[in-house]
């Protein structure tokens, strides 16, 4: 069930992927997928072995205020990366650059539980979501790599804080300020 859930969830993403097409595939009744992982978004999880829920994690951001909300993300991730799911979070990210197929999983994990509803919790114009989500995206994976990856000094041995600090404004600035938006081709 699981390797046919990490296959429809690649190719088709979370929206587009369905409990019965994945028993359909897995060969087994929508209710056993049902028994086993409850609901799709829990399916999900599994599927892409998340060593977190971010239903648990997000209201920390999603109830800061609109200006904090850059800042929030930072010590939100910070948190999540220091506490105890880092060696899990390390094998995500890892198998993620070597593995397209990882690659996309993770990809929609950030996209569908994270990113999007970070963005959606801030008012701006549906046409800008998609280009200020990439953008914090990419702050955030940066701040990731450098960090726990690279090792990369200060930004290593830097408290939470003071990273809170220097990169927040950045990632508010994807969020809400005067930023020139890329465009998909």
């Amino acid at each position: 069930m699981l390797a046919a859930a990490r296959t429809a969830f690649a190719e088709r993403g979370y929206a587009g992927a369905s409990i019965r097409q994945i028993a359909t595939a897995a060969g087994v009744d929508p209710a056993l997928v049902h028994h086993y992982f409850g609901s799709k978004d829990e399916l999900f999880l599994a599927a892409v072995e998340a060593p977190i829920d971010p239903d648990e994690l997000l209201p920390s951001v999603l109830t800061a205020p609109p200006d904090e909300r850059g800042e929030a993300v930072v010590r939100l991730v910070l948190h999540v990366w220091d506490g105890p799911a880092r060696p899990a979070l390390l094998a995500l990210v890892r198998s993620a650059v070597n593995h397209e197929w990882s690659a996309k999983l993770l990809r929609e994990f950030v996209l569908t539980k994270i990113v999007r509803r970070v963005i959606g919790s801030v008012d701006m114009p549906v046409e800008e979501r998609e280009a200020r989500g990439a953008l914090v995206a990419s702050q955030v994976i940066g701040l990731v790599l450098t960090r726990y990856v690279l090792k990369l000094e200060p930004n290593a041995s830097a408290s939470p804080d003071e990273l809170a600090a220097a990169v927040g404004p950045t990632v508010q600035r994807y969020l809400t300020g005067e930023v020139e938006l890329p465009r998909a081709r």
